[in-house]
């Protein structure tokens, strides 16, 4: 068993504090993403994990064992960089095999595990090959390989794709996905990119300045984010935020938008007053059917080929994305009507926490 166990970690360096009580347990199994801005402390506390970083207070146990105080090689993990770090005057079957050297195994056996990981990476073909005569996602497969063959209880991976061009990261996330599925294994990833995030996970943990914001599948996060943070973060385009007026009202809230129309959401809230509704861009119709309706001027129109994506401005001077078909004719200047669906909208109140959050299912 390899689940991981978080009580209470913080890290400080001197008089600042990076990582503020972390309480979080991840499954045996399970592929569990850290996510958020720069600077929010997920390598830190990825790290943590790993025994690269002295945890200041609190307590980490993996698979049922207190390795708060436990060394880093003793742990069970093994860990892939952003950098590949690889040694450019070894083979890629030597960089593979170089970790179990160290620890004293016999060739044989460095033979046999560098073989299987070569083959579940497709490197077998290039086993004698210089990391220089290799492509970025081959020299990242061959890190990956090298913590594979030390058959490690957790994984950990530190932002490993942000070095990659925009195809080598889809390639590289479906096979990390895969790997994933053939392993079993307990894996911690970091990522800013959320979108990384949202097609790798099974659980996200979205982290904000030392803090987690919220822990979920990607779609409970999606669906039911907690707060403003969250709604921000996760999605992309991110979420539309207007600000707005409600007050309770028979069967649900009433939220008056910019420019005057009038929408009922379902869910009940206690006060009223000036709040924010969220409106995910794939969610507003540009063709202005909703059960209300906002006007404005398209500012830009983005053509991505299956979809187009316009910034509309409205009567009060915010802007709204809005995702459409991809043949959708509109140029900047024109007129919109964007249709609001009281369904898919989200209302938080005046602290930012989610009061209502839309339901797609009805």
């Amino acid at each position: 068993m390899a689940e991981v166990s978080l009580s209470k970690v913080t890290k400080e360096f001197g008089a600042v504090s990076v990582i503020k009580g972390i309480d979080l347990q991840i499954a045996d199994g399970e592929f569990c993403v850290f996510v958020g801005p720069s600077g929010c402390g997920k390598s830190t506390l990825l790290r943590m994990v790993a025994g690269l970083e002295e945890i200041s207070s609190g307590a980490l146990r993996i698979g049922g064992r207190d390795m708060t105080q436990v060394g880093p090689s003793d742990r069970g993990v093994a860990m892939v960089f952003q950098s590949y770090a690889l040694y450019p005057h070894m083979t890629v079957a030597e960089n593979i095999g170089f970790g179990l050297r160290m620890t004293g195994h016999d060739k044989a056996e460095i033979a046999k595990r560098t073989s299987a990981a070569a083959k579940m990476l497709q490197l077998d073909h290039l086993l004698d090959r210089k990391p220089g005569q290799l492509s970025g996602g081959q020299r990242q497969r061959v890190a990956i390989g090298r913590a594979i063959v030390r058959n490690p209880d957790v994984f950990l991976f530190d932002e490993p794709l942000s070095n990659l061009d925009a195809a080598l990261r889809v390639q590289m996330r479906g096979e990390i996905s895969r790997l994933h599925q053939d392993l079993g294994a307990t894996m911690i990833y970091v990522t800013h990119d959320q979108v990384e995030a949202m097609t790798m996970a099974d659980k996200i943990v979205v982290l904000s300045a030392g803090h987690i914001e919220q822990v979920g599948s990607p779609l409970e996060l999606y669906h039911r984010p907690r707060n403003l943070f969250v709604a921000g973060f996760i999605g992309s385009p991110k979420m539309n935020f207007l600000t707005v007026e409600a007050r309770p009202a028979p069967g649900g809230a009433e939220v008056t938008l910019p420019g005057g129309a009038v929408v009922t959401l379902a869910g009940q809230i206690a006060v009223a007053g000036q709040m924010t509704l969220g409106l995910r861009p794939e969610h507003a119709s540009a063709t202005g059917v909703g059960d209300a309706v906002l006007e404005g001027t398209v500012k830009l129109a983005e053509h991505l080929g299956s979809e187009t994506l316009f910034f509309v401005a409205l009567s009060d001077g915010s802007e709204i994305a809005v995702k459409a078909d991809g043949l959708a004719s509109e140029r900047p200047g024109d007129r919109m009507r964007v249709g609001v669906p009281a369904r898919a909208c989200h209302l938080f109140d005046a602290a930012g926490q989610a009061l209502i959050n839309g339901d797609l299912t009805r």
